[in-house]
């Protein structure tokens, strides 16, 4: 009973929430079954009066465009068009108002309807075969409509999921386009195009300009491109007619069978035998093996979209080769299309002259576009499975194959009389390697023989689909194995000195991407990673370093051609430097707090005294989470915060010494949240653990970021939650670690190159705000510990410079460095670095 009371206030809240669209549906579906235009559609002759199309405008018609709106079609149409306008209302109702819900679907659906027939007739003039067969269309259906209202209401939604919304709904768009091309997926796309452009104007949170994705989302969006290019011919295999200029792609990537009536077209026009013998061989090869043997080309494109999905190189790598395959088909299949009457005939079919040359020209380009995709993002891609998963897969994958190519061969031969011409088994190892190819590629061979018992077709339609599956089966099993440390003997005795000791940063040289040295001793040891000839380290040395840690690190990177560059390090590993004769520059502060006796009391905690006080009386809560165990509400929530925080920037994530949500999943990292009643996160920082002699002492903030509609206030609240928390477990410190490029001003004259770096945190401020990170941290009471840059050479500055902006942000593109140089120019004027530089 509990259960359905659950469901009935759920189904309370949708219909209170999207009462309009509830009402448009239930409207709908009451009178089209009082009319019995459901389930089989509008009869012919009501059709004429309320679709809507090139005809019916052209024919004075002007209300269809309003009517076809009332009307959805058939059972299976009325459905899916259901389920649009669900998912529109359920994100428009209650941000813009049921009002301006109603305005937009109707506007979108009329206006997209208006556009479509405008370029259909446009193109139709010119003698376009495509836009000639739309032209004779009539469509109803509101999903136009649902579908623009679904695009202009992603304005309103964070970075994230508008990011998301607009690739997914667009690709389904396009896709359909594509490859169905009928005249209701030409409506959508111009509605969805109008609902784009009318987002903006909704009222609401401003729509921004799309910022950069982060790494981990870029790999996402790849991966969705991937998945709809193999979705793409099923979409044509499953329409009744596609007519769309990829329509044809389903022949490279499922290889569909001819039908019937088709086959004997083909028999009666031609004049050769073994022609008509190879249809009707294709059109025997019908039943599960054979569709599933179809869509391995479909399966492999999916497994592939999941490894890239996780970053995975192998999966790159595949795709890459895959898509350059079918590529390869797709020239084949023109090539065969053209030379051979009879399979145009087939390709064509009910439809000669109006897609022929998009038809022989788009399917080869479509995966060879994506196999560009792929290499142009290649650097995202860099997760690499343990050593060893591949030639595992290889030999899992060899043994198979050996597997069912003897038992193809022994059975065969056994059963040979179960065949429509008994192989011998020179003929049955002839043909093996034809069982491993989709069936559909198979049209210009002609069988030596046909299976007509039951093990005989056994073996015949599953050999190769068995060692596909298996092959498929075990890449996606690669993908779902946890990443692969190249160094992981490194990281583990890294990990181990860092448990002895090390800065307050030491916890980021666990991070992706640093390398390691170890002194000779194996006490210490110094984690760096290497952008042109700079090898450029990552905090302190950890473990207990000696006197001849940094001349060891030094002498090492000679021997390699490198210049040690030691960043963020603190007063002690300065002094080291400066003995061997080394400069050092000012780069940062760390404020650090000191717990056993910081109490909230007193007026300068005003503002973390309100913090604490609003989350209470808004019901937020601080709650503790291990991100690599917490629930996908809770960690997609995470990331939508941090997605939307990057788009706000116009510039990538930044790396190094800022971590993101990868860096979260680390099992020793706590992530405290604030999250209200309703489990939503309005909060989300990150600790990283600070260790001496094995027990962790204190702990360092990393990643901070909040939803921009959530508690004000609620930063605040997290860092005094989690004093409380630490001051309860006896810890010693806690670290709000530094801001780069933003210091205090400790008096005295700077050097050239400390007002260089000065001015150009100050040109970033409205870009990273560093600045004002800094600011804020001041309302904690801190204590300001000074981080140095420490370097060998002054004359390799340049260098040095260029590798911490790449460190920082290696995914800088061209235009964006012209967005960071026009920061720069606006404060760099002649003189400025002359005068002195206030705090």
């Amino acid at each position: 009973m509990s259960r359905l009371a659950g469901v009935a206030r759920s189904l309370v809240l949708v219909v209170r929430r999207t009462p309009l669209t509830i009402a448009m549906v239930v409207l709908v579906w009451a009178y089209g079954l009082a009319t019995r235009t459901l389930p089989a559609g509008p009869a012919p002759r009501l059709l004429d009066h309320i679709g809507t199309g090139v005809g019916a405008l052209a024919g004075g018609r002007w209300w269809t465009p309003l009517s076809a709106m009332l009307w959805w079609g058939s059972i299976g149409a009325a459905v899916t068009t259901t389920a649009v306008v669900l998912l529109g209302g359920a994100l428009a109702e209650h941000r813009i108002g049921a009002a301006r819900t109603a305005a937009v679907m109707v506007g979108t659906q009329v206006l997209g309807t208006l556009l479509a027939v405008a370029l259909i007739a446009a193109q139709a003039r010119f003698g376009g075969g495509w836009a000639i067969d739309l032209s004779a269309q009539v469509a109803v259906g509101a999903a136009p409509g649902a579908v623009g209202l679904i695009l202009a209401v992603s304005s309103t939604l964070t970075a994230l999921w508008r990011r998301r919304l607009r690739l997914l709904v667009l690709a389904a768009l396009v896709m359909l386009v594509a490859y169905s091309g009928e005249l209701p997926d030409v409506m959508m796309l111009c509605a969805g195009l109008v609902g784009l452009a009318a987002g903006p104007l909704l009222p609401g949170r401003p729509a921004r300009q799309p910022g950069p994705s982060s790494r981990t989302e870029v790999r996402v969006l790849v991966a969705l491109v991937v998945a709809a290019s193999a979705v793409g011919p099923i979409v044509a295999a499953i329409s009744r007619a596609p007519i769309g200029p990829l329509s044809v792609l389903q022949f490279v990537v499922m290889s569909p069978l001819p039908d019937a009536a088709t086959v004997q077209q083909i028999c009666a026009a031609t004049t050769a035998a073994v022609d008509c013998r190879e249809m009707q061989a294709q059109l025997r090869m019908s039943g599960l093996g054979p569709a599933l043997a179809s869509m391995i080309p479909v399966l492999l494109l999916l497994v592939v979209a999941e490894g890239l999905r996780r970053g995975r190189r192998a999966a790159l790598v595949v795709g890459i080769v895959l898509n350059l395959v079918l590529a390869a088909l797709g020239v084949l299949l023109a090539l065969l299309v053209v030379s051979t009457p009879e399979q145009q005939l087939m390709v064509f079919q009910g439809a000669p002259g109006a897609r022929r040359f998009m038809a022989l020209v788009l399917p080869p380009l479509l995966p060879f576009a994506v196999a560009v995709l792929l290499w142009i993002g290649r650097g995202r891609f860099a997760v690499r499975a343990p050593a060893g998963t591949y030639r595992r897969l290889v030999d899992m994958a060899g043994a198979v194959f050996l597997a069912v190519s003897v038992i193809y061969v022994l059975i065969g031969a056994l059963v040979a009389d179960q065949f429509d011409r008994p192989p011998t088994t020179v003929g049955l190892l002839l043909d093996l390697p034809l069982r491993f190819l989709p069936p559909g590629y198979l049209g210009e061979v002609e069988p030596q023989f046909l299976p007509v018992g039951f093990l005989a077709t056994l073996l015949f339609e599953w050999t190769g689909v068995v060692f596909w599956l298996v092959v498929a089966a075990g890449l996606l099993a690669t993908f779902l194995r946890p990443r692969a440390d190249p160094d992981a003997h490194d990281t583990a005795s890294a990990r181990a000195l860092l448990h002895r000791g090390g800065s307050n940063l030491g916890w980021l040289t666990t991070w992706e991407g640093n390398s390691y040295w170890f002194d000779p001793r194996g006490e210490s040891a110094v984690a760096y990673r290497v952008n042109g000839s700079v090898a450029l380290t990552t905090a302190d040395p950890i473990g207990t370093p000696s006197d001849d840690t940094v001349a060891g690190f030094a002498r090492y990177c000679r021997e390699h051609g490198w210049t040690p560059a030691f960043y963020s390090v603190t007063e002690d590993t300065r002094k080291a430097c400066e003995a061997l004769g080394w400069s050092s520059v000012y780069v940062a502060d760390e404020a650090v707090l000191s717990l056993p006796e910081l109490t909230f009391t007193g007026k300068k905690w005003q503002d973390v005294r309100t913090a604490l006080n609003k989350a209470g009386k808004a019901g937020v809560t601080a709650e503790w989470i291990t991100y690599a165990r917490a629930p996908l509400a809770i960690t997609d929530q995470v990331r939508a915060i941090s997605e939307e925080w990057v788009a706000d920037k116009g510039l990538p994530e930044m790396g190094f010494t800022l971590g993101g949500v990868d860096e979260m999943a680390d099992p020793e990292v706590r992530c405290l949240l604030a999250v209200d009643a309703d489990r939503t996160v309005h909060g989300v920082t990150s600790w990283l653990p600070v260790y001496r002699d094995g027990a962790v002492v204190g702990w360092t903030l990393d990643f901070m970021r909040r939803r921009e509609t959530g508690l004000r206030g609620v930063m605040e609240f997290l860092i005094a939650s989690a004093v409380q928390q630490f001051q309860a477990e006896d810890a010693q410190f806690l670290s709000l670690s530094g801001a780069p490029l933003a210091r205090l001003d400790r008096g005295g004259q700077p050097a050239v190159i400390q007002r260089l770096l000065d001015i150009s945190g100050r040109a970033l401020k409205p870009v990273f705000g560093f600045g004002s990170l800094l600011a804020f941290k001041a309302k904690f009471q801190p204590e300001y510990h000074p981080l140095y840059l420490c370097y060998p050479d002054p004359a390799a500055l340049p260098s040095i410079g260029l590798a911490i902006a790449r460190a920082y942000l290696p995914d800088l593109t061209a235009r964006q460095s012209a967005r960071l140089l026009s920061h720069l120019r606006r404060d760099v004027t002649p003189g400025r670095l002359d005068r002195p530089v206030p705090g």
